[in-house]
């Protein structure tokens, strides 16, 4: 009887301990020429999808693009603009020889590129040899 108890007791006791899941927030966009700065002629499109991990300030990434002008040459994360402007690189998203569609991965970001994913001052950029800027862009927003 008394085991029995104890096991009750115990099990109440878990049951009221907070459960420890990691908060993620989702951002995504849509890939267009005429998102870049300045716009591209191409009929490249797709999407991105960017999840960040709160806790440990990781994020995933899902980037599906079709119709570029040639092979993707590079694809990054770039922060610290909001639609309308560019900034440096904060994540490169594959290898420098190439990015397949679809580019998967993850990364870990500073808290300063967190605040600008946050605020909607990132964007995803795939690069193309003839449009060496960046052919098609998405802004990400939550």
């Amino acid at each position: 009887m008394r085991t029995s108890i104890a096991i009750a007791a115990l099990i109440a006791g878990i049951a009221t301990i907070p459960a420890a899941h990691a908060a993620t927030e989702t951002f995504k966009g849509t890939l267009s020429a005429a998102a870049e700065v300045p716009p591209t002629q191409s009929s490249g499109t797709g999407s991105a999808s960017v999840t960040l991990d709160t806790s440990t300030k990781q994020v995933t990434w899902r980037v599906e693009y079709s119709g570029l002008t040639g092979p993707a040459m590079a694809a990054h994360i770039h922060c610290g603009a909001a639609a309308g402007a560019n900034a440096g690189v904060a994540v490169p998203l594959g290898p420098a020889s190439g990015v397949a569609s679809p580019i998967t991965g993850s990364a870990t970001m500073t808290d300063a590129q967190i605040a600008d994913l946050t605020s909607g001052k990132c964007y995803v950029n795939v690069h193309t040899d003839k449009n060496k800027g960046g052919e098609v862009r998405a802004q990400l927003m939550k």
